[in-house]
C-alpha cells in the first residue's frame, strides 16, 4: 500500500543536531516542508556520501522552507559519534534522528527487519504532515540529493495552484498543465 498522500504516523525520538541532543516528533514536521532521508547504518560506505551530498543541497532547501532530517537504527549517540569522527559527516547541521526501536522505519514502511536497518528511503512531506512523494532505493544504489530541488518546487506549485499539474522534467517557471476533458488524448 502506498504512503503517499497519508499523514505521517505519531513518533518520539532522539536526535543529534549541531552539538546537541533534541527530542524530534511527528509534530516537527508539520507547518513547514520537509525531507526526512532514512540510510542504513552510520560508519557504512554509501551512507555519508548520500548524507554529505544532501547537507551540501540543505541551505538552497532551506531556501524553499524545507526543513531536512536523517534516520537510520543508529542511536542518536552514534549519529554524533559519527559526526565527530567522520570528515563528511562533520559538515552536517540538519537533524539527524536516532530509531533504535525501529518505530519510525516501521511508520515510512522502510525498516528490513531481519536485518534492523532501514532501506534508503526519501520522502517529501508538505506543511499538514502528508506524504506527497518518496523514493526507496536498494541498499547498493546511492541517491543524488540535487534532484530533491525540482520535485520539492512542483510539489510546492501544485499545492499553491490548485487545478494545475507539473508535467515530466518541468521546472520553476515552465508551462504546467490544468487536467481537463480538452487534453485527453492530445498530449
Amino acid at each position: 500500500m502506498s504512503l503517499i498522500g497519508k499523514e505521517v504516523l505519531p513518533f518520539t525520538a532522539q536526535a543529534y543536531k549541531n552539538g546537541e541532543f533534541v527530542e524530534v516528533t511527528e509534530q516537527d514536521l508539520k507547518g513547514k516542508w520537509s525531507v526526512v532521508c532514512f540510510y542504513p547504518a552510520d560508519f557504512t560506505f554509501v551512507c555519508p556520501t548520500e548524507l554529505e551530498d544532501l547537507q551540501g543541497q540543505y541551505p538552497e532547501l532551506q531556501k524553499l522552507g524545507v526543513e531536512v532530517y536523517s534516520v537510520s537504527t543508529d542511536s542518536h549517540f552514534v549519529h554524533k559519534a559519527w559526526h565527530d569522527s567522520s570528515e563528511a559527516i562533520g559538515k552536517i547541521t540538519y537533524t539527524m534522528i536516532g530509531d533504535p526501536s525501529h518505530v519510525i522505519s516501521r511508520n515510512f514502511d522502510v525498516l528490513i527487519e531481519e536485518d534492523g536497518v532501514a532501506d534508503r528511503g526519501t520522502f517529501i512531506i508538505d506543511p499538514d504532515g502528508v506524504i506527497q512523494a518518496l523514493e526507496i532505493n536498494a541498499g547498493g544504489i546511492g541517491r543524488d540529493a540535487s534532484i530533491l530541488i525540482n520535485k520539492i518546487k512542483a510539489a510546492q506549485y501544485v499545492r499553491n495552484n490548485p487545478g494545475e499539474v507539473c508535467p515530466a522534467k518541468w521546472e520553476e517557471g515552465g508551462e504546467t498543465l490544468k487536467p481537463s476533458l480538452d487534453l485527453v488524448g492530445k498530449i
